[in-house]
């Protein structure tokens, strides 16, 4: 499962989300969207420690993050 999620279609690569990692796996994709922006995306998704940092700092709200449910048990 993905922990990060980036509406790459709605993402206007402002990298606001790439400044706020604290694990720096958020990088600009090498290609275009529709709209001629380079999206961010995750390199690394398995480093990711799902602190929404990027989320909170996106001023269009394109990601999602999702954090791994622990079994108690």
């Amino acid at each position: 499962m993905l922990k990060v999620e980036f509406d790459e279609e709605r993402c206007k690569g402002c990298e606001l989300c790439k400044a706020a990692c604290p694990k720096g796996i958020i990088v600009m994709a090498d290609h275009l969207n529709s709209m001629g922006f380079y999206p961010a995306t995750v390199i690394d998704q398995d480093s990711c420690i799902s602190c929404a940092f990027c989320a909170r700092m996106c001023p269009d709200v394109v990601i999602t993050v999702r954090r791994e449910e622990k079994n108690h048990g």
